[in-house]
């Protein structure tokens, strides 16, 4: 890993859920009133992120040179014939230091260790650049989805087959 950042799994002894739920709002602050409907990241509560966190499989990256800080975060989630990845949240001031493409290069081995041979997420339909990103770590668009009591599309989902 990059030095001084470590990718952990969440584990039953973690209790920084405000400090995550903290971090998830701070990395989606950009959004508000960019996307409609608003990001998910509002209705998150200590519980339900905790909640999310035993559920799913949830990845940390943390500065271990100050204090074990959170950096960023995504939550994974076992699908039939994917893996799905979703609240990738990296701290505003750790963009664009290769957090957010390690935490995606973990999720591809734990994919790999779980007989899943596909990585999907969602982006909004308005964060282009997100699309960008994805699509040069080897994602492609695969579907384009509204939210419920949406007649325009809303979010683009892609995938990601891995070899």
């Amino acid at each position: 890993m990059m030095d001084g950042i470590d990718l952990v799994r969440i584990d039953a002894g973690f209790t920084r859920h405000d400090v995550l739920l903290a971090l998830i709002r701070a990395a989606f602050a950009s959004m508000d009133g960019v996307i409609d409907p608003p990001s998910s990241a509002h209705r998150l509560t200590v519980e339900s992120l905790a909640r999310k966190a035993r559920d799913e499989i949830g990845l940390l990256a943390l500065d271990r040179g100050a204090g074990d800080a959170l950096l960023g975060c995504a939550f994974l989630r076992p699908e039939p014939d994917a893996l799905y990845i979703g609240k990738l949240a990296i701290a505003p001031e750790a963009q664009g230091h290769g957090i957010g493409r390690a935490l995606l290069l973990r999720a591809e081995a734990i994919a790999r260790e779980t007989g899943l041979r596909r990585l999907r997420l969602e982006t909004r339909i308005e964060l282009v650049r997100n699309h960008q990103t994805f699509a040069a770590w080897g994602f492609v668009r695969t579907a384009e989805n509204a939210h419920p009591g949406y007649d325009r599309i809303t979010s683009v989902e892609m995938s990601k087959v891995l070899d």
